[in-house]
């Protein structure tokens, strides 16, 4: 015990040295990626299926299967093409009525590849927070000039919008508890979807 504390206590003397503080480290952050648009996506898609996100290709089909639910909350600015047929346009829901949604749809506003983050800033199509965190099911359309590299190159996609509440999400809601055990749900949706588009 004895020894172990002295080499603790030597290393401290031999880092202090002189007693002046050393010169701060200069740090270079990257910030822009370096991949092209097709390694983004294969990227985001890769991070996304990490965070047991369902990452589909098929907008038409998903909203198909969607349209078998009895009702999936929209925001008011959600392009035509991306609402299933059973759509219920929030117009001030309340949380109950949010609650009894089977899910929701909505876009983002940027995606980010290294991180598997869907931003929404609520946005027209985006909807406010309550709307895509309530509901059990969220599914999102990415398009894909909206997917950038670093989150970096996110928040200057987002510069303008500061004001606004940013959403970032990463996967399906889930915590662990002190053994580790997943849960999923707790804080937003336990299902998360992510159709990705062709997009501008």
């Amino acid at each position: 015990m004895s020894a172990a504390r002295d080499e603790i206590l030597a290393r401290t003397r031999a880092a202090i040295g002189s007693g002046r503080a050393p010169s701060p480290a200069v740090r270079s952050y990257r910030t822009a990626g370096t991949l092209d648009a097709a390694a983004r996506l294969a990227l985001l898609c890769d991070r996304l299926l990490d965070y047991r996100a369902r990452v589909e290709h098929d907008l038409g089909r998903v909203l198909e299967e969607l349209g078998k639910a009895a009702r999936i909350g929209v925001p008011p600015g959600l392009p035509a093409a991306w609402r299933p047929r059973n759509a219920v346009e929030d117009q001030g829901l309340s949380a109950s009525e949010l609650d009894a949604l089977d899910g929701v749809v909505t876009g983002c506003t940027v995606a980010i590849a290294e991180t598997g983050t869907l931003v929404l800033a609520g946005g027209p199509a985006e909807g406010r927070r309550a709307l895509t965190l309530v509901p059990d099911l969220h599914l999102c359309v990415v398009r894909t000039d909206q997917v950038v590299e670093t989150v970096p190159e996110a928040f200057a996609a987002l510069r303008g919008l500061e004001r606004r509440p940013l959403t970032f999400v990463s996967g399906p809601s889930a915590t662990s508890d002190i053994e580790l055990k997943r849960v999923e749900g707790v804080h937003g949706p336990r299902r998360l979807i992510v159709v990705i588009v062709d997009g501008a």
